[in-house]
């Protein structure tokens, strides 16, 4: 970490409490957590904002995850291609599953409606601005509603925020995170070296 951020050892209040929750979860906490600690004031809305976007994500957790992926390789953020590494595995079936899909959603073998979410939250990711009702429309047309759209909005771009914010700042990706294959690790890291 680049920044001063709240120790264990020093968090009070409500640093403390999400501290402690997130331990207890992983058995450590998380520098992407940690980072928000410049801010202490801030840590608390961004778990809150985070827990009750990913909750009333309308996609799912594998939605998540893909728009995630996809949204970390155009950041680019290793920190969160890395940290939702093994989720994808389970998803996707194996790691050459997810290197395809990294690479090249359009042709993984992936559903037709997934890919359509994809292509959206690349564009959202790459360049919000080139997006068109056109983007829309061929989503709609695909069974995508309005509200799932804009959860695929609302994952990439966020993604694009905290990667990009978690990269500044210096979160370094935690070994737990990381895969013990040097190539797939390789692969995975897509902006900062790990």
């Amino acid at each position: 970490m680049f920044l001063h951020t709240i120790g264990e050892e020093e968090a009070t209040g409500r640093v403390a409490e999400i501290y402690a929750a997130q331990r207890q979860q992983l058995g450590f906490v998380m520098e992407a957590m940690k980072s928000f600690t410049t801010r202490p004031d801030l840590l608390p809305a961004y778990t809150d904002f985070s827990d009750k976007v990913r909750a009333g994500f309308s996609l799912g957790q594998r939605a998540w995850r893909l728009i995630t992926l996809i949204a970390a390789r155009q950041v680019p953020s290793s920190y969160c291609s890395h940290v939702y590494r093994k989720q994808l595995v389970a998803d996707l079936g194996s790691p050459a599953a997810v290197l395809a899909v990294q690479r090249d959603f359009r042709s993984a073998g992936l559903p037709a409606r997934e890919v359509e979410m994809l292509a959206y939250a690349e564009k959202v990711a790459t360049d919000a601005s080139k997006v068109t009702l056109a983007d829309i429309d061929q989503l709609r047309a695909a069974g995508f509603t309005d509200q799932e759209i804009g959860d695929i909005a609302l994952c990439a771009a966020f993604r694009c925020f905290v990667g990009r914010f978690f990269d500044a700042v210096g979160a370094g990706v935690e070994p737990a995170f990381l895969a013990e294959d040097e190539s797939f690790r390789s692969a995975m890291t897509v902006g900062r070296a790990v």
